[in-house]
């Protein structure tokens, strides 16, 4: 109890991102200017979305709960990063420490899971349309989002709870700009090999479920869905380049430039995404301005 005790109490260090310290103060400022074009650019979506009647659909519903999440998702990492570099301050505690991971872990099975709905919202709707409208219905929506929401949670409660039992009784440097999975278990003298069971096994499956499977559909999903998986390559590309690649060639480096991209750059993408390229977002998103500016006039 007493071990358990000063593993509870004890500090980590992030060192941040690898570079010195001048470098590091112009990286907060890149991050924070990706931060609030990911903020502004998904919450353009979620109010467009909800302006405009005529994207009040299942794809539009999916996507603006993917807007919703990567705001949380980005929330969770970035703006402690920038406020630690400009204040100089490195440490967190554990209890801190848990909680961002817990909520990183949601959030990134969220948005991992997000891609797998959007992905059979439009595979029903490529190669089943005279089902789509009785199959994705609003009922089925609501309920596939508290699914989501409660297996996510879960998940997290998982890592957290299995994280908090290690001991670290070493350094408490972790490489890295916030409290992620693998700088943690790589600190811990504790024996890690069923946390990282639960890591290959869970996120296995959520790295195989996005994939459209039907083979009559695949080569008109590819045409029609080709923002999707531009989405999901960067999204799971870089992730499993983190989580899934062989221990010998991991370095605090390549993971950080692989979290920033999966983390970071993908939600800040996705508004573009899904808005430039997207017919229906560009008109509701004319709509909107034109009704504002009309307002504002009158």
């Amino acid at each position: 109890m007493e071990k358990r005790n000063l593993t509870v109490a004890r500090e980590f260090v992030l060192l941040g991102l690898p570079s010195s310290a001048e470098q590091q103060h112009l990286l907060s400022v890149l991050f924070l200017c990706m931060y609030l074009a990911t903020t502004l650019g998904n919450m353009l979506i979620i109010v467009t979305i909800g302006f405009d009647s005529r994207l009040h659909s299942p794809m539009y519903f999916f996507l603006s709960n993917l807007a919703f999440v990567d705001i949380c998702f980005t929330s969770t990492t970035v703006p402690q990063m920038v406020v630690n570099i400009l204040t100089g301050t490195k440490t967190i505690s554990f209890a801190g420490c848990l909680s961002q991971l817990f909520f990183f872990v949601s959030f990134v099975n969220m948005d991992s899971l997000l891609l797998c709905v959007m992905a059979y919202d439009r595979y029903v709707a490529i190669c089943h349309p005279l089902h789509y409208t009785a199959t994705m219905n609003l009922c089925l929506c609501v309920q596939l989002m508290a699914g989501l929401w409660l297996v996510t949670y879960l998940h997290a409660l998982l890592h957290t709870v299995l994280t908090a039992r290690l001991s670290f009784c070493a350094s408490n440097i972790i490489h890295h700009f916030f409290c992620d999975l693998n700088p943690l278990l790589q600190l811990s003298c504790s024996d890690v090999s069923f946390n990282v069971m639960i890591i290959f096994a869970v996120g296995g499956l959520l790295a195989i479920t996005p994939l459209i499977t039907s083979t009559q559909g695949k080569q008109r999903a590819v045409s029609t869905c080709s923002c999707h998986l531009s989405v999901v390559v960067v999204f799971y590309g870089t992730a499993i380049a983190v989580y899934f690649s062989p221990s010998s060639s991991h370095t605090p480096e390549s993971d950080t430039v692989s979290t920033v991209m999966y983390s970071v750059v993908a939600p800040m993408l996705n508004p573009f995404i899904y808005t430039i390229r997207n017919r229906d977002m560009k008109r509701g998103l004319q709509k909107m301005v034109f009704k504002c500016t009309v307002f504002q006039r009158n």
